[in-house]
């Protein structure tokens, strides 16, 4: 018995009685929601990153800006905004699908979290199956010793470095392709110069201007958006 406890005994006084009852469920404050919210959209960039088409789009208009030669022109931050910007757009149907069949049910209270984060995540991995490679895939379940019975039963967490690595392969094919022709303006600048003896002219002083000149005649940047576009729309 506790010394106060008895101390109570002996002076013949009542002893209170502590009962301790569960508390009722309260309802999440506004600052723990804002919390919550917050924390998803920090992990927002890495999602977008890792589910979307936002890996091959960025790798191939860098690979744009590269092959032409002209340093920082169009500056990082435009290449990036470009990239979103035609992320967002080829992701649109997905998302609008995840919005009306995951979260306007979630918000709506027919479905629980769980069920929506499924219905996320089949959206997710139908848009993800065209763009994996076998071979990446197989990497994965080799590597985690699974043996799925179908695409549906492959974890998200196998689907997504595979998708990532497929898309990084496909990125740096297209890159290659948009190299070749500036490689073709490079060489033929360079033999022009030396067979006329002009052995200090650099060679990309003269090139650079030539290659602009074409891309911007060919309209570059529409067929390598619209190239884009017809992989994930067409």
């Amino acid at each position: 018995m506790l010394p106060v406890t008895k101390f109570l005994v002996g002076l013949n006084l009542p002893i209170p009685q502590l009962s301790f009852e569960a508390a009722e469920e309260l309802p999440l404050s506004d600052s723990l929601t804002m919390l919550i919210l917050l924390t998803v959209l920090s992990l927002v960039p890495a999602i977008l990153v890792m589910v979307t088409s936002f890996t091959r789009i960025a790798i191939v208009l860098s690979f744009v800006r590269s092959a032409l030669g002209t340093n920082n022109l169009p500056p990082n931050q435009v290449v990036i905004a470009l990239a979103l910007f035609l992320t967002l757009f080829t992701m649109g149907p997905v998302l609008g699908q995840i919005v009306d069949e995951a979260w306007n049910p979630l918000d709506a209270g027919e479905i629980t979290q769980d069920e929506a984060f499924d219905i996320a995540g089949t959206k997710l991995r139908t848009f993800m199956e065209p763009y994996i490679n076998e071979k990446d895939l197989a990497l994965f379940l080799t590597a985690t010793d699974q043996s799925p019975g179908s695409y549906d039963e492959v974890p998200l967490t196998t689907l997504i470095p595979a998708f990532l690595i497929s898309e990084l392969k496909a990125a740096f094919q297209m890159g290659f392709l948009i190299y070749v022709p500036f490689l073709a303006i490079d060489m033929i600048v360079a033999s022009t110069l030396l067979s006329m003896g002009m052995f200090m002219l650099p060679p990309a002083m003269i090139s650079l201007p030539l290659k602009v000149l074409i891309f911007v005649l060919a309209d570059g940047w529409h067929l390598v958006v619209r190239s884009l576009l017809n992989i994930y729309l067409g």
